[in-house]
C-alpha cells in the first residue's frame, strides 16, 4: 500500500507542480489551455504576495501499483483543514462531466453537486473575450 505525505509546497517545487499541471490537462484533453510557466507559478505562488496556496502530496508505492489507495481522500481532507484554518466556511471542486470517479469520490465524502442541487454553471473569459470585455 501507498504512504502519502501532504505539504505545503515550496518554490522548488514549481517544476514538478508544473509536469503535474500539465499531466492533468492531457488527462483531461485540456492540453492546449495550459499557458502558466515555472516562472509565473513561482511568482504567483511564493512571491511578495502569493494569490494562491498550493499543497503538494507525497505518494510513495511501487510503480504499477493499483489506485484506490485513498490518496484523494486524504488530499481533499487536508485541503478541508487548511481551508477551516484559514477561516474558510467552504471550498469548491471543479471537475468535467466525464469524470463520474471523481464526482463520486466527492459526493462519498461529503461535497454538494452544485450543478445538481442550486444549478450552478461555471463559466470564464479567455483570450479575445476577455480583452474586448477589458476594451484591450
Amino acid at each position: 500500500m501507498a504512504s502519502v505525505r501532504i505539504r505545503e509546497a515550496e518554490e522548488g517545487d514549481c517544476g514538478h507542480i508544473l509536469r503535474l499541471i500539465r499531466e492533468l490537462a492531457e488527462y483531461e484533453k485540456l492540453s492546449d489551455q495550459v499557458k502558466i510557466s515555472e516562472e509565473a507559478l513561482r511568482a504567483d505562488g511564493f512571491g511578495e504576495n502569493p494569490s494562491y496556496r498550493c499543497l503538494v502530496a507525497e505518494v510513495f508505492s511501487a510503480p504499477g501499483e493499483p489506485q484506490g489507495q485513498g490518496i484523494g481522500s486524504k488530499i481533499i481532507q487536508k485541503v478541508a483543514q487548511v481551508a477551516l484554518d484559514q477561516g474558510c466556511s467552504q471550498f469548491r471542486l471543479a471537475v468535467l462531466d466525464w469524470n463520474h470517479r471523481a464526482m463520486a469520490l466527492y459526493k462519498a465524502l461529503g461535497a454538494q453537486d452544485m450543478t445538481e442541487t442550486e444549478g450552478w454553471h461555471a463559466f470564464r473569459f479567455e483570450g479575445e473575450a476577455m480583452r474586448k470585455l477589458a476594451g484591450k
